[in-house]
């Protein structure tokens, strides 16, 4: 129809085309007709340029807003909106302080719905002085004005000065509407001020806005980030007509109070009621299940929003990606990948940083690496977490060469950086570099080292065998040592056998942490290595008068997508007769190939024999068993325990990767061990 339209139609018709196509959305024939006009008058530029940014096209309505100028024709205040607008979508200050320019050089400073607009778009730009300056010059003001500038401050970041505008407005004269309460509620959520929401409460009730659906649904979220959640509750469940932000904010608020039971049924309850669910909704339920350690409740819940025909997005991978990390699903782990692979996700640098933890934790570090690698940008989170994943996984080296290669691409480290690059040092005994970042921390980068800094170094000296320093350390720490620092001390002096200091780190933690079984069971090994069988059972008679009962140590292992749990001694696995006699017959060729059972790990004063029999029956041992005798063709196998490896045990792996020919990977309480051809990754020191 267009191509037949003559191009010396009368201007009236062609400004009715215009309309028409504009109106109904069609942007293209809009355009072609405009462009069909000799001489575009002012309102057909305002028609066009209205157009684009109301259907969304707000960097086109600039470059239109552009040429218009460039033919000199003034713009009037319904082009000056528009572009007002579209600058506010961008929130593009430059194109903002031009168009205000424009705005006061063609006389309309004091127009008060410009003045409005502007105050709403320097608000968007971040620009808070230009807003004030706006709000300052206005000759009156209206409640659009005061809410907005109010909006902004709020926006900006300043709710106390949010708060401080709308007691000034009310002081004024000028009676907030609902919108404007709508906005204020924000300001006494951020800021606590229960007592402050309260009031504005009672206004919006005086005031017939108690209907309101925006008004309620933002007392329900400042009650919930206020605490009050019976008040949120409350304020929910009298509400004529609830929006999804409103169930939203109240299933948060109820996962956020570890109420996770009602968060469910009131998902529940919104199922039944027909209520319209989003995307936000499936995934504040699945991100408040993985906050509460709901971690197949949370799976389960993928499983579902994807039934619903709901496509989980970026946020939702992001959320759900740890809960393969806590169950160890590595196969999991990888199909959101690929899920995240196929829909471009995996360019957003939270999923991108949530998958390195995760093969990380799930004893997968190269595939870490690579995802790490592939990374479009790389923020302080990114770097900190690849740091971390080779600090557990005992890579030292490669902790602080990533240390170093984060400096030199201009990204600042954070607290948690040191942290992990003060952990991997530890973990390869690389003291003097430990030394030195930790003294370049507040000379360089202005952050004061924490206790759990200091915590590290005492960790760093004690794996270096260097136990006097290491208490010298913590005497002259500048903080109160941490139960850490005590804690790596008293690590050490078991791997050194030094029962002096052994006993002071320990009594130390009794008082600190006096209901912590592990620094007992810690002292126990140490006097039983030494043979001081009395002053062991005093250490077990203290804990049995104290209440205090022994963690009981478990592993587990993955075998055909299902967790298999040992615990000593167990006989329950349907296999257990074919594991024990498949550890004797093991235990035969490693005592051929030199291993000798460390009885100094068996804590009761009984027999040799008995002894060994013990240790062969350690937790870690039968799941490592258990994982080789279903190898199913697979090179390796990850075990898993709650604990600290045992010492014996430790070294009883590294004979069975030799003999048996698989690499064995076993993340124990503290780190990752990997065994390949009679050796550990962590050097025989964890």
């Amino acid at each position: 129809m267009l191509s037949k339209i003559s191009t010396n139609l009368p201007s009236h018709l062609s400004l009715k085309f215009l309309k028409i196509y504009a109106n109904s959305g069609d942007i293209e024939s809009a355009r072609r007709v405009f462009d069909k006009i000799p001489q575009p008058d002012l309102p057909s530029w305002t028609i066009l340029i209205s157009a684009h940014t109301n259907q969304g096209f707000p960097k086109e309505s600039i470059e239109l807003y552009k040429d218009l100028r460039k033919r000199n024709i003034e713009p009037d205040k319904l082009v000056l909106l528009s572009v007002a607008k579209a600058c506010s979508v961008l929130a593009d200050l430059v194109k903002a302080k031009e168009i205000h320019e424009d705005a006061i050089r063609f006389g309309f400073e004091s127009d008060l719905v410009l003045g409005n607009a502007f105050i709403g778009m320097y608000g968007k730009c971040k620009f808070i002085q230009g807003a004030q300056n706006v709000f300052d010059e206005l000759p009156k003001r209206d409640v659009i004005s005061w809410t907005s500038i109010m909006a902004c401050y709020f926006n900006c970041g300043f709710p106390r000065e949010a708060l401080r505008i709308f007691r000034e407005m009310c002081l004024n004269g000028v009676k907030p509407n609902s919108i404007t309460v709508s906005s204020t509620l924000p300001a006494c959520s951020d800021l606590k001020y229960l007592n402050s929401g309260r009031e504005i409460h009672g206004f919006a009730i005086k005031n017939g806005m108690g209907d309101n659906v925006f008004v309620n649904s933002g007392l329900v979220n400042m009650y919930a980030n206020c605490l009050s959640i019976k008040d949120a509750q409350l304020v929910f469940d009298n509400m004529s007509r609830r929006d999804i932000v409103s169930w939203n904010v109240i299933l948060t608020s109820h996962f956020s109070n570890g109420e996770c039971e009602k968060a469910l049924n009131l998902f529940q309850q919104m199922r039944n009621e027909g209520v319209k669910l989003s995307s936000a909704s499936w995934n504040a339920m699945i991100s408040g299940c993985m906050q509460n350690g709901r971690t197949q409740q949370a799976l389960d819940l993928l499983a579902q929003m994807q039934d619903s025909g709901f496509n989980p997005n970026h946020f939702t991978v992001a959320s759900v990606l740890p809960a393969c990390t806590d169950l160890e699903s590595l196969r999991g782990g990888r199909e959101i990948h690929g899920y995240s692979y196929r829909h471009q996700f995996f360019k957003d640098i939270m999923v991108g940083t949530s998958l390195v933890f995760m093969y990380a934790k799930c004893g997968e570090l190269e595939l870490s690496r690579r995802v790490f690698n592939n990374l479009p940008r790389r923020d302080t989170i990114a770097w900190n977490t690849m740091i971390l994943a080779n600090s557990m996984h005992g890579n030292g080296e490669e902790a602080l060469s990533l240390f170093h290669e984060m400096l030199n691409s201009g990204v600042r480290p954070n607290s948690v950086t040191f942290t992990g690059v003060l952990s991997g040092c530890s973990h390869s005994r690389l003291v003097d570099e430990a030394q030195l970042i930790l003294n370049s921390m507040s000379r360089e980068y202005m952050i004061e080292p924490d206790a759990d800094h200091y915590s590290c170094m005492v960790d760093v000296l004690s794996r270096a065998g260097r136990l006097k320093e290491a208490y010298e350390f913590i005497q002259k720490m500048p903080r109160e040592p941490t139960p850490g620092a005590w804690g790596a001390l008293l690590g050490a002096c078991r791997v050194f056998k030094n029962v002096e200091l052994g006993k002071i780190a320990a009594k130390r933690l009794f008082e600190i942490e006096p209901e912590n079984p592990g620094n007992y069971v810690l002292l126990s090994n140490i006097l039983v290595a030494a043979k001081l069988w009395d002053d062991a059972s005093e250490i077990r008679k203290m804990m049995r008068d104290r209440g205090i009962i022994k963690m009981p140590g478990c592993s587990w292992v993955q075998v055909k997508n299902k967790v298999y749990t040992f615990v000593a001694g167990d006989k329950k696995n349907d296999l257990s007769d074919e594991i024990y006699s498949f550890l004797d017959e093991l235990g035969e060729k490693m005592r051929l190939a030199g291993y000798l059972p460390d009885t100094d790990f068996v804590l009761q004063d009984v027999d040799q024999e008995e002894k060994e029999h013990v240790l062969c029956s350690h937790s870690e041992k039968l799941a490592v068993a258990f994982g080789v005798l279903n190898l199913n063709g697979e090179s390796s196998i990850r075990v898993f325990k709650n604990l600290r490896v045992c010492g014996d045990c430790h070294n009883a792996i590294k004979f069975m990767a030799k003999i048996v020919g698989v690499q064995i990977t076993l993340r124990d309480s503290l780190r990752f061990h990997h065994f390949k051809d009679g050796q550990c990754s962590c050097r025989d020191f964890w």
